[in-house]
């Protein structure tokens, strides 16, 4: 059984005149916030209201890195080759960390988002790009990446703090990687089986994947999706159910 866990959730991905999510309520739950930084969505204007909020509320702040992709809110898969990722992924973090800086806080975590955040899973050669450019910016950052990743394996190898990263509401596949949004049963929508799925990986270190193959995984944090119907909703029960089961939820410590 786990002791302790992270909560994290994607958030500030509101834009202009445009909003999405419930960053506020969802806020009161978490212990991570992942910021969008204007590449996938956000602007200015939210990201310094978003970091605004989770400070306030003490939540450790992320930077959430995406593809250039606004139309596809970053989850269309691009050809990008590792210099320019790695000055993507460089040039989004240094926005956010400008932000907490003028806030009088600090950044503590990246996550890469959506399609750069699954490629990096898989391609070695990419996860290496974007985790040479978080220890170049601050290699006291925490890394986020898929539990067991090839993300998590080149933060591990540059130096950095990881965080194996699983999911309450995606399902994944026998490999361990998630299911593509674009197959059906990519989400899970029904609450009580997400945090059936959660109290399983506490409990048991596994997780059920679609075909019925019972998947070894080793969570640090958890994440959940502020762009969901009724996020707010689930971080409460999902933050009630590791009370009840002596889950103590706190971000991972950033070497500071």
């Amino acid at each position: 059984m786990k002791t302790a866990i992270d909560l994290n959730c994607d958030m500030g991905e509101s834009f202009g005149a445009w909003s999405m999510g419930a960053d506020a309520a969802v806020l009161e739950y978490v212990s991570s916030a992942n910021i969008a930084c204007g590449f996938h969505a956000g602007d200015p204007v939210i990201m310094r209201r978003t970091v605004t909020a989770a400070f306030e509320r003490a939540v450790a702040v992320g930077a959430h890195p995406a593809l250039q992709d606004l139309h596809g809110f970053g989850r269309r898969a691009m050809v990008v080759a590792p210099d320019e990722a790695y000055a993507l992924v460089l040039y989004q973090v240094g926005a956010l960390s400008g932000f907490c800086r003028a806030l009088g806080g600090h950044l503590s975590h990246v996550k890469p988002h959506g399609a750069l955040y699954n490629m990096a899973a898989k391609d070695a050669v990419l996860a290496d790009a974007i985790a040479r450019a978080v220890w170049d910016f601050d290699p006291r950052l925490v890394l986020f990446g898929l539990a067991g990743s090839e993300l998590v394996r080149a933060g591990r190898k540059v130096g950095l703090t990881t965080a194996n990263e699983v999911f309450a509401d995606r399902t994944y596949q026998a490999d361990g990687t998630l299911t593509p949004r674009s197959r059906p049963g990519a989400m899970i929508r029904d609450l009580s089986a997400a945090l059936a799925q959660v109290e399983r990986m506490m409990r048991h270190g596994s997780v059920l994947a679609l075909d019925g193959t019972e998947v070894a995984i080793d969570p640090d944090t958890v994440c959940i999706h502020g762009d969901e119907p009724d996020a707010a909703q689930f971080a409460r029960e999902l933050r009630a159910l590791l009370m009840q089961l002596g889950v103590a939820v706190r971000a991972p410590a950033a070497q500071r």
